[in-house]
């Protein structure tokens, strides 16, 4: 028995080193796995995330905040069609918004502003929680800033198109014709850039939460495309994978700030073409239950 000790205390030792190189490796995965939850992958652009955190929100807000405004309640005025008239006034907007398309060959020639300001401000009617009205749309006109955008997003897209998107992505895209090449950057008179607030401010310097601000924003982008195609522009939605930081700093943006979408906004150039795509039917896209 005195011969067998020296054995069992070395596997008693070597069962010890193993408990404890065990005991660390799991340390170091369970340390590993809240990080890469937290990181996204490297397609997702940050800025285009729901950043909706409501109980966040709540506890960043003054504990003791109060409604800012009381507002009263007034009647409403309505305007009821016949039912004829209903159906011709429903069927020519969707004959209006049917023809708009996705166009990226748009013209230098100018457009009045009093048009792009007509236009947000019917994309500024959009509902939004607790109607925060959590949007800003920066018009650029310049020259000079609008290519140092397309710079911004060119160097960013040829990333994205070679290593962030992926083979499938870039293969689906193939059709229409894209790539990180985006002249109409340069060429559109107007660019709109639209900012989700992912918070605001209330009138004592606290946060103040923005209900479901990117839901908000986008209702208030959708508005947008129909005013324009309303209005005889054209223009392409692009959402600039990674670019939001950089577009944010270039045009002075608050952090609460994050770019959602990007709209060129124009006519169509005489050379201007489009896929012939065709829209689902509306038995594919209508359920009545």
């Amino acid at each position: 028995m005195l011969f067998l000790t020296p054995i069992l205390v070395a596997v008693v030792c070597i069962l010890i080193v193993w408990i404890f190189k065990n005991a660390d490796r799991s340390i170091e995965k369970r340390k590993r796995e809240p990080r890469a939850r937290a990181e996204a992958p490297p397609w997702v652009d940050e800025d285009l995330r729901d950043s909706t955190d409501l109980h966040q929100a709540e506890e960043d807000a003054d504990e003791g905040h109060q409604s800012e405004e009381k507002v009263d309640h007034i009647p409403f005025f309505h305007t009821q069609y016949s039912e004829k008239e209903m159906v011709k006034r429903s069927q020519e907007f969707y004959e209006l918004l049917n023809q708009r398309r996705s166009v990226r060959f748009i013209s230098n020639e100018q457009v009045p502003m009093e048009v792009i300001a007509n236009v947000i401000k019917a994309a500024g009617t959009a509902p939004s929680g607790a109607h925060t009205e959590p949007w800003t749309f920066v018009v650029v006109k310049d020259p000079d800033v609008k290519h140092k955008i397309r710079e911004i997003i060119e160097e960013e897209e040829k990333i994205n198109y070679r290593r962030r998107m992926g083979d499938r992505w870039v293969t689906d895209l193939k059709k229409l014709r894209t790539n990180w090449i985006k002249e109409y950057l340069d060429t559109a008179p107007v660019l709109i850039l639209i900012f989700k607030q992912v918070h605001g401010f209330a009138a004592n310097g606290k946060k103040k939460v923005h209900y479901y601000n990117e839901i908000s924003v986008s209702i208030s982008c959708g508005l947008l495309l129909a005013a324009l195609q309303n209005a005889g522009l054209v223009t392409v939605t692009t959402t600039p994978l990674n670019c939001g930081p950089r577009l944010r700093v270039l045009l002075h943006r608050p952090t609460n700030e994050k770019l959602l979408m990007l709209l060129p906004v124009g006519y169509p150039s005489k050379e201007a073409t489009v896929p012939n795509l065709k829209r689902k039917p509306l038995d594919q896209i209508m359920v009545t239950v």
